[in-house]
């Protein structure tokens, strides 16, 4: 059987990410990060860090295959992590730093890791838990770059026999850690792997039920990658200065792998300050964030036409960026922010145009090589433009399944490979796509059916509204009740807030009550936790 050359590699040849990094590579001794911690590293620096790792993970008995779970704070050595399991073949697990104990424990056993990779602070109240999952190795990795995952250091913990394994043994805590020789290079054979291979399981947020890993494979992140180059413009004169974690696809592939492909720069925080980013915008061209980043600049006095005068590019995602703050930013730096639209399942789908009007509100067009349908959630038959439904998607994008999971797997992806991702949106006249909310967020009330985004864009644009979240809750009479949440400047309302709207909506659209709070409930990317909103006010109608 003779392999074809995917469509969207084009004059490449190469077999999978690593061969893809080689064939990208302008210089080994060409600089790439440069970090607030002082430090910077070349792309050959940086690709020998991987080559360590991978060559620690191996000789530690890692195999082609075997799940590298990682819950360490963010660093370039974090990212390294990545490229250190696409070499070796392994299969990269981030985790939130956020996650507990708890959760972990459940990650650890659904993918059944063969290694965990931890920060040195919650080391020992991680081993009782890796050690129950079955992990085969413990490893430390701190946000200085400093741990055991390197080659070179101290012995690592280890099952085997399992009985002899974390505390059991009396290893305190620094015998992981230890000087990293300076300079030191490995020399690493490369796994063999292909396109299909995956590279890297991300799990879902888990807001309906267990969290579920999405199997990413070297092909998914491979063509999103040359498709945001593509799309973007990005060039090894590009600059990026990169604020976003690294357990998400947004930081962890959307930032690293589109600037190291481009053979670009990046100025790396190790988290997001609205001083420290002013400080450096100087240095960069281009800029990713979620909409709480943009929302932050906006209150800091040095952003100006001035500041922002050499910046090319300023991306948001991972949540929906409220029009008013697009029209705002616009108006203070002269920039358009660039809203794309991506799942952990899909990485980037559309994006608003490099050259184009971008347009609040909406994510834009398929990326190159991918298609967008919006379908009856009913029926699976596609509707015309202008017609609200679920948005499904196809491409060389869209991940292989979930781990483990065929049962959900096949329920989400069809057999002419569209994948139904549970966001429910239209497609306007000029073809930009419009996101409308996710499924399990529309409201069902009197036998309408109600889209959140519809009554939240017009709630926010009210006088001392700072932003809205529009739930059902249940409700005798209509089933569910349309309920909004509102996070205000100023002392509002209720009833003169209903009354506004019902100036602009049908009245099954018009919100029963208006609950005001200080702050809308956030995931560490931004996005509202509508189930926080649900379960807390369950029971507002008796």
């Amino acid at each position: 059987m003779t392999l074809q050359t995917p469509k969207w590699l084009g004059a490449h040849k190469a077999r999978n990410l690593p061969e893809l990094f080689h064939q990208k590579l302008i210089a080994s001794d060409r600089p790439w990060a440069h970090c607030d911690d002082g430090r910077s590293f070349t792309y050959g620096a940086f690709w020998d860090l991987a080559g360590r790792m991978a060559a620690r993970l191996s000789s530690a008995g890692a195999k082609r295959g075997d799940r590298i779970a990682v819950q360490v704070d963010k660093s370039i050595e974090a990212l390294a992590l990545f490229w250190a399991c696409a070499r070796g073949g392994f299969i990269f697990l981030p985790l939130n730093t956020a996650y507990t104990t708890s959760e972990i424990s459940y990650f650890l056993t659904d993918a059944e890791a063969f290694a965990f990779i931890v920060s040195p602070t919650r080391l020992q109240e991680s081993l009782p838990v890796a050690m129950a999952a079955g992990c085969q190795i413990v490893l430390t990795l701190d946000d200085a770059g400093q741990g055991s995952v390197l080659e070179g250091t101290p012995s690592v913990l280890r099952t085997d026999p399992p009985t002899r394994w974390g505390s059991e043994v009396g290893i305190p805590p620094s015998a992981l850690l230890g000087e990293v020789p300076e300079g030191r290079r490995v020399a690493f054979a490369d796994a063999t792997t292909s396109w299909d291979d995956i590279a890297a399981i991300l799990y879902t947020s888990g807001t309906t039920g267990r969290s579920k890993g999405a199997m990413l494979s070297h092909g998914n992140l491979a063509s999103n990658a040359l498709a945001l180059i593509n799309e973007w413009r990005f060039t090894k004169d590009d600059v990026l200065l990169h604020a976003l974690p690294v357990y998400h696809t947004h930081g962890l592939f959307v930032g690293m792998n589109t600037l190291l492909l481009s053979g670009g720069q990046m100025i790396f925080h190790r988290k997001f300050n609205a001083e420290d980013v002013m400080r450096d915008l100087p240095r960069a061209t281009s800029f990713m964030g979620v909409p709480t980043f943009y929302t932050r600049l906006l209150q800091h006095k040095g952003l100006t036409r001035e500041s922002a005068r050499h910046m090319r590019l300023f991306v948001s995602g991972s949540a929906p960026l409220l029009a008013e703050t697009h029209r705002e930013f616009e108006a203070l730096t002269g920039h358009a922010i660039l809203e794309r639209y991506g799942m952990t399942e899909t990485s980037m789908i559309t994006s608003n145009p490099y050259e184009g009007a971008r347009r609040a509100g909406t994510v834009g067009f398929p990326l190159p090589h991918v298609e967008v349908k919006v379908t009856d959630p009913a029926t699976g038959a596609e509707l015309p433009y202008g017609n609200d439904g679920m948005i499904e998607v196809r491409g060389p994008n869209v991940f292989k399944g979930y781990w483990r999971n065929p049962e959900k797997t096949k329920e989400d992806k069809r057999d002419n490979g569209f994948f139904i991702t549970g966001d429910l949106g239209r497609i306007d006249e000029q073809g930009y796509l419009v996101i409308s909310g996710r499924a399990k967020d529309l409201i069902i009330t009197g036998g309408f059916n109600v889209y959140p985004k519809e009554i939240e864009e017009v709630i926010d644009m009210l006088p001392g509204v700072i932003e809205s979240a529009v739930i059902g809750l249940q409700h005798r009479d209509f089933g569910e009740a349309v309920t909004a949440v509102v996070a205000t400047k100023t002392e509002l309302d209720e009833a003169d807030i209903i009354r506004a709207l019902k100036t602009q909506l049908g009245s099954f659209k018009v919100p029963k009550r208006v609950l005001f709070v200080e702050d809308l409930p956030r995931n560490t990317m931004g996005k509202v936790q509508k189930a926080e909103l649900r379960k807390r006010f369950a029971g507002l109608y008796g």
